[in-house]
C-alpha cells in the first residue's frame, strides 16, 4: 500500500471536486464557495481546540485529520496549490521562527474614529 501524504489527500480532494453527479461531499462543499469551506474550516479548528484543551487524544486526532481536510478544500477552492504552502513553509525554516516573524511587514493600523475626528477638525 502506497503511503498516505498531503500530496495524497490534495490529489483525491481535485479528483473528488470534479464529481458532478451529487455524490461527493467534496463537490458539494467547493461548490457552496471558498467562504463555505473557510467556515468548515473554522468549525473544525476550533473542534480540535478543543479537543486539545481538554487533552482527549483520541478526538484531537480525529479533529486534525479534519482540519487538514478543509485546509486542503479551502486551499482548492482558493486556486491555491499545496505546493505554495510548503514552498512558504520551506523558505521560513531557512531562518529561526523569531526571525521570521520579525521579517514580517505589519500593515499600519487604522486610524480611530476619534481620531479621524479630530484630525477633520483642524
Amino acid at each position: 500500500m502506497a503511503r498516505f501524504t498531503l500530496n495524497t489527500l490534495e490529489k483525491t480532494i481535485a479528483e473528488r471536486a470534479a464529481v458532478s453527479d451529487g455524490s461527493s461531499y467534496t463537490a458539494t462543499l467547493i461548490s457552496c464557495g471558498v467562504e463555505k469551506c473557510a467556515q468548515k474550516l473554522g468549525e473544525e479548528a476550533v473542534e480540535a481546540a478543543i479537543a486539545a484543551a481538554v487533552r482527549d487524544r483520541s478526538q484531537l486526532t480525529k479533529e486534525a485529520a479534519d482540519v487538514l481536510y478543509h485546509l486542503l478544500v479551502v486551499l482548492h477552492a482558493a486556486g491555491i496549490p499545496l505546493k505554495e504552502v510548503t514552498g512558504e513553509l520551506e523558505r521560513r525554516t531557512a531562518m529561526s521562527g523569531l526571525a521570521e516573524k520579525a521579517s514580517r511587514t505589519v500593515p499600519p493600523a487604522p486610524a480611530s474614529k476619534s481620531r479621524k475626528k479630530a484630525s477633520a477638525r483642524k
